[in-house]
């Protein structure tokens, strides 16, 4: 009975050390979490780049679990425990701890692109799929460091990697058609986010997002539609934002025969010029102009040529317009015929 309380009391004693150098290492990362970043923090307010809020914010989370793993293995490193097994213990340390400084390293990366992104004047092109492609380098390095760390030999891994890359490539057919297309509509600026586009097949919208699968486009009913990269360069586009935002915006009238086609351009042009300078949407700088070209069955048709700052406003261009000028042609007497067919008697008796 004695031998055994000895035994108790011994192994109490050898673990009393261990722990207690693990508790210390352990509170030591509390309070220099705390004081550290809580400085640092202070330091990064008077900073006007997001970089370093960014570095803090992804190290603070894991910087307690830094500490336990390093108490842990200075516990393993006083402890009695046999050598082969502090050995293994400590390479699984040093893993996890590889492991979560990369997880670490690809986060950064990743709200560093979205911070790259924010601070643009327009979103930056593929920023999804930018991320994606940085966070697989970021993994594939990792894991072949880990591997080395192990000592296990990089080079055969590869090997296998490239065997196996082929069969991998005929199974995700589709799935690297898209990630391959994806990349050709980023680097050529086919589509950008934040673009309105319409599609042959009708559907229209802003691009919200590309990835390395899909461009999200945003529909005005405020629906989205997924449409595979594949496809998307595969179909007829129309960019709406190039080469530039501003677009033109037709309006086709028509005016009685009747009419003075001179008084009829004046007002119309100062009713169209009106528009553009006091209608949020239009382009004040630009100046309207019409052009006469059917003698109609019942009107003399005509096109006004107006001006939106993007293809939304044409919308809002066009409502105000519409409006203003048909109060105009009602105070002056302009017709604007309804659609019907005059016979003109008098003239069929001369024949």
């Amino acid at each position: 009975m004695t031998e055994s309380k000895e035994a108790i009391l011994q192994f109490a004693l050898q673990l009393a050390l261990p722990l207690a150098i693990l508790l210390i290492v352990l509170v030591l990362g509390f309070i220099l979490r705390k004081f550290l970043f809580k400085r640092l923090s202070r330091l990064a307010q008077k900073t006007k780049s997001g970089l370093d809020d960014t570095i803090i914010s992804a190290i603070r989370g894991p910087f307690i679990i830094w500490s336990l793993m390093l108490g842990i293995y200075i516990a393993l490193q006083v402890s009695e425990l046999p050598e082969n097994t502090v050995h293994i213990a400590g390479k699984v340390l040093l893993v996890l701890g590889l492991f979560s400084a990369i997880l670490v390293l690809a986060n950064i990366s990743s709200d560093l692109t979205n911070l790259f992104s924010a601070g643009r004047s327009r979103p930056l092109p593929g920023a999804s799929l930018t991320q994606t492609v940085i966070r697989i380098i970021i993994f594939g390095v990792g894991f072949l460091v880990i591997l080395n760390t192990l000592g296990i030999s990089v080079t055969p891994v590869l090997a296998t990697l490239g065997v196996g890359g082929l069969a991998v490539a005929l199974a995700l057919q589709d799935t690297l058609s898209n990630l391959f297309a994806g990349f050709r509509i980023v680097l050529n600026r086919i589509v950008r986010v934040g673009d309105y586009i319409e599609l042959d097949t009708g559907e229209k919208g802003y691009v919200t997002d590309i990835n390395w699968r899909t461009t999200k486009v945003r529909m005005l009913p405020n629906n989205v539609v997924l449409i595979p990269n594949a496809k998307l360069t595969q179909t007829n586009i129309t960019n709406y934002y190039l080469p530039a935002k501003d677009m033109a915006v037709l309006v086709n009238l028509g005016v009685h025969y009747s009419s003075d086609l001179q008084l009829v351009e004046r007002i119309t042009c100062e009713v169209a010029k009106e528009t553009m300078q006091e209608v949020t949407g239009g382009v004040p700088e630009f100046n309207p102009f019409i052009r006469y070209h059917t003698f109609g069955n019942s009107s003399i048709d005509f096109t006004v040529i107006l001006r939106a700052r993007e293809y939304v406003d044409r919308y809002i261009v066009k409502h105000e317009f519409i409006k203003r000028l048909h109060k105009r042609y009602a105070e002056n007497g302009i017709v604007i015929p309804f659609p019907i067919m005059a016979v003109n008697y008098s003239q069929e008796k001369t024949e």
